[in-house]
């Protein structure tokens, strides 16, 4: 992991498309602002884990099952 010591309103460069900007510093809390293209995703850690985990949850057994029923129906024909 690299770690880098920031103040604010200095940034950090990452690839040629996005900043990370320190805005404020308040106590224990940084608040930032991270400028990139629309394309990419940006979330808080806990809701991107949330995410994945609703995703995980969407390919589970029963979508599997339904499947591999259909699949078996489009063998028959």
């Amino acid at each position: 992991m690299l770690v880098l010591t920031r103040k604010t309103n200095q940034s950090i460069q990452i690839g040629d498309d996005i900043e990370v900007k320190i805005v404020a510093v308040d106590g224990d809390q940084v608040k930032i602002g991270i400028d990139a293209p629309q394309h990419i995703d940006i979330h808080r850690k806990e809701i991107y884990l949330d995410i994945q985990e609703e995703n995980n949850q969407a390919v589970g057994k029963d979508n599997l099952s339904i499947l591999e029923a259909l699949a078996q129906q489009i063998k028959k024909n």
